[in-house]
């Protein structure tokens, strides 16, 4: 029996692996009960769920006919990795609002259907919900703006 549908068997794979990462990492924290749950009870639950979905996902491969894995465009891959680095660098310099602005443009401009306008439109609107989110929702201790124009 080969793989008739191999996106659906190659990402059921690769569910099935993050779940079984994600059970034995999870193996050192206390479980818990449903109750009263402990550290490593949401892990597990979750690395369960991904083991059946991923389960599930390569089953459907293996029996139902689907597209074939399309080549690897490397150049967008590393742009998108490079961009989210980068934030992770300059978000204690330039803040929250700024980094989240060029990231979105430089994450953008991996796509060959990059619109500057529209990635900077898109950029601001994330930055906002962030700056809601992390700043003032969750209490994070992270920079709105950098420390020139106010911190």
């Amino acid at each position: 029996m080969g793989i008739r549908g191999p996106k659906d068997f190659y990402s059921g794979v690769m569910f099935i692996l993050v779940g079984l990462f994600a059970i034995v990492v999870a193996s050192s924290y206390p479980m818990g009960t449903a109750a009263r749950m402990g550290p490593g009870y949401f892990p597990r639950a979750l690395g369960w769920l991904l083991i059946i979905l991923g389960a599930v996902s390569a089953i459907r491969g293996l029996r139902v006919p689907g597209e074939a894995i399309p080549r690897w465009f490397f150049k967008p891959l590393i742009i998108v990795l490079v961009s989210v680095v980068v934030f992770g660098l300059i978000i204690p310099v330039l803040g929250m609002a700024i980094s989240t602005v060029l990231l979105v443009l430089a994450a953008s401009s991996a796509s060959p259907e990059f619109r500057p306008k529209e990635a900077l439109i898109s950029g601001v609107l994330l930055s906002i919900t962030c700056v809601l989110v992390f700043i003032h929702a969750l209490h994070l201790t992270l920079p709105v703006w950098p420390a020139f124009i106010g911190g």
